[in-house]
């Protein structure tokens, strides 16, 4: 997890900048928590976006422990794709565009950073 920070701003929150959380995970194979070990599974590189405020900054830091709890990412099929032994998302959802609304994963989204608090806080994260 590599996190930077940008001068633009996202829908919604136009007098801030953007926290960009970038994340590379390798190809390798499953252990014994994934749903085939000892199987290869295919890598992935996601990247993420979050106001700088106060409030994205608290969303980061949860975000951050989180994946190095590594409750991020699992194992399994693609929704998108639906390719097997694949890492994909935890039930932690990420904004991975930067605008487009919640129907494209973006902003403006008033009630995001609330309800990604709520599905940390259900893995625990808080």
């Amino acid at each position: 997890m590599h996190v930077s920070r940008d001068r633009s701003s996202l829908p919604g929150y136009e007098r801030y900048g953007t926290i960009v959380i970038s994340y590379y995970i390798p190809s390798g194979q499953q252990g014994d928590e994934h749903p085939n070990p000892g199987k290869p599974y295919q890598g992935a590189s996601r990247i993420a976006y979050l106001p700088d405020t106060q409030e994205g900054n608290k969303v980061l830091k949860l975000l951050d422990r989180a994946f190095k709890q590594r409750l991020t990412f699992t194992i399994g099929r693609s929704s998108t794709t639906g390719q097997n032994n694949v890492v994909t998302w935890n039930d932690i959802h990420h904004k991975t565009s930067r605008d487009g609304g919640p129907t494209h994963y973006g902003y403006p989204d008033p009630d995001y950073l609330k309800r990604v608090q709520d599905e940390l806080k259900a893995k625990g994260i808080y």
